[in-house]
């Protein structure tokens, strides 16, 4: 294991450092080791870091890299695969988000930066109508060789990945817990089955009980990770609704199935179409228009025609031109994939070229050439 993973693994373990705050640390640091040796004074002078919190680091510097030093030999030992913010392996979707995870735990074979990739979430008390149709949802996403991703849990989420793994699929199961251990129990055949047929990621630790809390946290990473968040059932106050909120939150597209209004487990998904949170699923054709799949969504070709020079264009701006002229229409965030750009560098050269006539945007965030 490189130096550099080393401190990587160790910044999260301490008290305090997630998210938003991980990120600032580790762009006025420089590095995660240079956290590590930043005094107080320095510390301070991070953006969101006051006394308190530097005081925090301080002390949990030296524990921290105690138990990654243990996490490291483990990972090497149990064939995880250990997924940094900045690593190019890293989900990009999910590295757009403003919360995204500093650190992943992942055992798999899946990629995580498939071209076509959908969440689809759902009560724990699911009824055959809801099971039905979860199965129905999944085969119709086989000819566009999806990756479906879910959060491993009683009722719906169990019979998407079940759905996925009888369909050839590849499935992705997100844990509130550490990779070693699989909750429910009950689910432990369908875990092993997606090792080699999808994959199981978390950013827990080894370890990690299932405790509540985590659970909302780790719907953040099935929105995020997606293209599409689809609620199959809800009850009123569902936690997959708290998938959809954070998806909508996200600016990504959520779908919920609707259900009888005397149905407590359509309570939910109806609640979201009403309040605009999301667009009806009644049939595949809805999830294809709402993505433009039958072009927007296909990777770009390699053209051998000699490239339009774009004279008088930004390096950045002349990337989404020709990423747009030799793919045709692509949707906002497979764009941001393709150009290497961040969501909101992407979002500054769309809005210029849409001044200048040269672009126009498309339902569904899809983006093409004028």
């Amino acid at each position: 294991m490189s130096r550099d993973l080393f401190y990587q693994v160790a910044l999260p373990l301490i008290p305090g450092v997630a998210g938003v705050m991980s990120r600032a640390l580790l762009g006025y640091c420089g590095s995660a080791e240079a956290v590590f040796s930043a005094s107080k004074e320095r510390l301070t002078k991070v953006p969101g870091v006051g006394s308190l919190l530097a005081d925090k680091i301080l002390a949990h510097r030296t524990s921290a890299l105690r138990e990654a030093e243990t996490i490291l030999k483990r990972v090497e030992k149990e064939d995880v695969k250990l997924l940094f913010y900045t690593s190019p392996d890293y989900p990009q979707r999910l590295k757009n988000v403003p919360d995204a995870p500093l650190l992943l735990y992942y055992k798999g074979n899946a990629d995580l930066n498939a071209a076509k990739v959908i969440s689809i979430v759902g009560t724990r008390k699911s009824t055959e109508y809801g099971r039905a149709v979860t199965e129905q949802l999944v085969q119709a996403l086989v000819k566009h060789e999806v990756l479906v991703v879910s959060g491993l849990a009683y009722g719906i989420d169990i019979a998407a990945h079940r759905a996925a793994l009888k369909a050839g699929l590849p499935t992705i199961g997100v844990m509130g817990t550490g990779i070693d251990l699989i909750y429910p129990s009950v689910h432990k055949s369908e875990a092993q089955k997606m090792l080699s047929q999808g994959g199981l990621l978390t950013e827990f630790t080894f370890g990690t009980a299932p405790d509540a809390p985590r659970f909302p946290a780790r719907n953040r990473i099935i929105a995020g990770l997606a293209d599409c968040t689809i609620v199959v059932e809800s009850t009123s106050k569902g936690g997959s609704l708290i998938s959809a909120d954070i998806a909508h939150g996200y600016d990504r597209e959520v779908m919920a199935v609707p259900g009888p209004i005397t149905s407590p487990t359509s309570q939910g998904c109806n609640h979201l179409i009403k309040s605009l949170k999301a667009v009806p699923y009644t049939q595949p054709k809805d999830l294809e228009e709402l993505l433009n799949w039958d072009k927007a969504l296909a990777s770009p070709k390699v053209n051998s025609a000699p490239q339009e020079d774009y004279h008088g264009f930004s390096d950045e701006e002349r990337k989404v031109l020709r990423t747009l002229k030799e793919a045709g229409p692509l949707h906002i965030d497979v764009l941001s994939r393709h150009t290497q750009l961040s969501m909101n560098q992407l979002s500054t050269v769309l809005l210029t070229l849409e001044f200048s006539s040269r672009i126009k945007s498309l339902p569904g965030k899809q983006f093409a050439l004028v």
